[in-house]
């Protein structure tokens, strides 16, 4: 009999690691109706659902608002207009709804683990290359098309094995995390490689784009934690309980506000020194990165996960990851022109020089006033 109840106990304690494991492979409750999004599991995790929806929509919206303000410059330059970009009421229209997407974000990060919601930002480029070739007819390669793939199996990796977690991010536990020797550990280590690449950028005068976009990232981490507490205690105080009082609500408010600024310095440093092509993906591969593990060490966010959903995650994310790199990759080099024109090319002309571009324009040089003449090596003018 007790060799028995033995083998039933380990039967009992078994089938609850079966059912662990599926909570966090299949998100599915026991009985009917098992599926992805209905029952036990859905009521659970409901709120960060919403919140994945509201970062897929934001980012979106983002793609839809970049791609409205490039119209803006490609119409001004087809009209010779020399009007500044912030007159044009296009661009204005792409800056809302930017606006209204980085809120979108913003919310997000309240509602849905730090590790769920980052990754997410793969959705703003891959849908800015589809809008691109759908209206503004932009060339569709076969990267592009691998690339949107990859991004879009990430993104449902990433949904379906991110940490399944539930946690009110109240003013208390913000404090609680603050002072835990995790985090404590984690930031002193930031601010030592912080400042050791700031000194080899500022004296050493070094502005390899691995070195910003660390720096970026670096401050990235810091961002994501703070927009995360600024977020949650805004919802809570929303809902009735009031988390604006506390003093460490104002502390996280300006460390977001301060890593944003310098952020967007570092930044826009990289995009001036190396083409958009190479910035956007490193860009997204570092942020994403720093901000994974920003959640993990702060928030505890894959505390208790299972070996077999961390693999999937992380696999979410290079697929990700490896498909920002295919939809970016050599898309300015469709764009460039050639530096001059060759007039010997064209049928009935015989134009022994070529003209090169003004140094002080976007425009051509011009055509002498004898088109239908050319000069001898003498200087005497001979009819075509």
């Amino acid at each position: 009999m007790e060799s028995l109840q033995s083998e039933g106990s380990g039967d009992v304690g078994f089938s609850e690691t079966l059912d662990e494991l599926a909570w966090n492979f299949t998100y599915g409750a026991q009985g009917a109706g098992n599926g992805s999004l209905s029952g036990f599991w859905y009521n659970r995790n409901q709120t960060h659902l919403f919140g994945v929806l509201l970062a897929v929509t934001g980012n979106l919206i983002i793609s839809i608002s970049l791609n409205i303000q490039k119209y803006s410059h490609l119409k001004s330059a087809h009209q010779g207009s020399q009007k500044p970009y912030f007159r044009s009421i296009l661009w204005w229209c792409g800056s809302l709804l930017m606006a209204i997407g980085e809120t979108g974000n913003f919310a997000a990060y309240g509602l849905a683990p730090i590790t769920l919601i980052a990754p997410l930002g793969c959705m703003s480029v891959a849908g800015s290359s589809v809008m691109s070739v759908t209206f503004l007819k932009e060339n569709v390669r076969s990267s592009d098309l691998l690339g949107v793939t990859l991004a879009f199996s990430g993104t449902y990796l990433l949904v379906a094995f991110a940490p399944n977690i539930t946690q009110d991010i109240t003013a208390r536990k913000v404090q609680y995390y603050f002072v835990g020797w995790q985090f404590l550990a984690y930031v002193i280590l930031e601010i030592l490689i912080f400042c050791i690449l700031l000194y080899f950028y500022k004296r050493k005068d070094m502005k390899h784009i691995v070195i910003l976009l660390t720096l970026v990232a670096l401050l990235a981490s810091l961002t994501v934690i703070s927009v995360k507490a600024v977020s949650s205690m805004i919802i809570l105080s929303v809902k009735g309980k009031m988390q604006l009082t506390y003093p460490i609500f104002y502390i996280m408010f300006i460390i977001m506000m301060a890593s944003c600024i310098f952020q967007v310095k570092f930044l826009n440093q990289a995009t001036q020194l190396y083409s958009t092509t190479t910035v956007v993906p490193l860009n997204y591969i570092f942020f994403t990165t720093s901000a994974i593990i920003a959640g993990i060490i702060f928030y505890q966010e894959f505390l208790g996960a299972a070996l077999l959903t961390s693999f999937m995650y992380l696999f979410g994310c290079f697929l990700s990851f490896f498909g920002v790199v295919l939809v970016t990759r050599n898309r300015e080099n469709e764009h460039l022109q050639q530096s001059y024109i060759d007039f010997g090319q064209i049928p009935g002309k015989q134009m022994l020089d070529k003209i090169q571009p003004e140094a002080n324009g976007q425009t051509y040089g011009t055509l002498p006033d004898e088109s239908n003449s050319t000069k001898s090596p003498g200087g005497e003018k001979k009819d075509i």
